[in-house]
């Protein structure tokens, strides 16, 4: 499998074109800062759960895993596509000491096309310079019909004691995918529980820091204002936590909500930062 890898004096980035563009590893100052299961990463038949797998064209899933678009209904499964599919690494690779950066990207095409009728193209420039990780992400229309979609991004983080996690998140409630709840957020999750999974869709800033006090680690996400929803998702047992920066929130396909919606021949930008700070 080709694994693409860029570095500088502060860091380094490890990327698979041909496994969704996913980034596997982005080590600061020489740590690893996200989880990888090897176990399943091997077995290209299940999903990856590690690196920073892509979301398109919806993050989450739809009802029944079905939309209707023009009278039609499709099938698409959770998270999209575009983590399964290869990616194209194109020439525009730029390395110097202090700053690298590669660019990927992935075309419509039949088997796209089958669950999802439009001509596109999602070009991702992958940036580290310093301790920063930035993504920008350019989504193209090529179709004559206006093309509806969210985009979004599923980071592991590496992590050896959720007790010692703190985050800041620019909300005062989260919505529980299970029970459609809402809860009050104050900084604080219960791990006993087998599994977590919420949605902040009231955000009220454009970024938010979680504090590993046992790897002396501070992450800070940013994003721009593509960026509505934020996932938070673990499994008990496991040395990750997802902090997910989605355009949308699951079923915006069906529902409509913030979903982006591109004219033909019109492209959208957007960006997505992570900084690794050790203390």
């Amino acid at each position: 499998m080709n694994k693409v890898s860029i570095q500088t004096n502060q860091s380094r980035l490890e990327v698979i074109p041909e496994r969704g563009g996913i980034i596997i590893s982005w080590r600061v100052q020489d740590q690893e800062i996200l989880y990888l299961d090897e176990e399943r990463f091997a077995n290209p038949q299940l999903s990856i759960r590690g690196g920073i797998p892509i979301l398109f064209p919806i993050c989450g899933n739809l009802v029944n895993d079905t939309y209707t678009l023009n009278g039609k209904q499709y099938t698409l499964k959770q998270h999209g596509f575009a983590r399964d599919l290869p990616w194209e690494l194109t020439e525009e690779n730029h390395i110097t000491p202090e700053k690298a950066s590669l660019t990927l990207v992935l075309n419509s095409n039949e088997q796209t096309r089958a669950v999802y009728p439009f001509d596109f193209k999602v070009a991702f420039t992958y940036q580290i310079q310093g301790n920063t990780l930035e993504i920008s992400q350019k989504y193209t229309n090529l179709s004559t019909e206006r093309m509806p979609f969210s985009a979004g991004f599923h980071p592991y983080f590496l992590t050896v004691d959720k007790n010692q996690l703190k985050f800041e998140i620019p909300s005062q409630e989260y919505q529980d995918k299970a029970t459609k709840e809402i809860h009050a957020f104050n900084g604080d999750f219960d791990y006993n529980l087998d599994e977590i999974d919420v949605a902040f869709k009231q955000l009220s800033g454009q970024s938010a820091t979680v504090t590993d006090n046992a790897r002396k680690l501070k992450l800070t996400l940013e994003y721009d204002d593509t960026y509505s929803t934020l996932v938070f998702w673990t499994v008990k047992g496991k040395d990750y936590y997802c902090l997910e920066p989605w355009s949308a929130a699951r079923n915006a396909l069906n529902t409509g909500e913030h979903l982006t919606v591109l004219e033909p021949e019109a492209c959208h930008t957007a960006t997505v930062r992570l900084t690794a700070n050790f203390f």
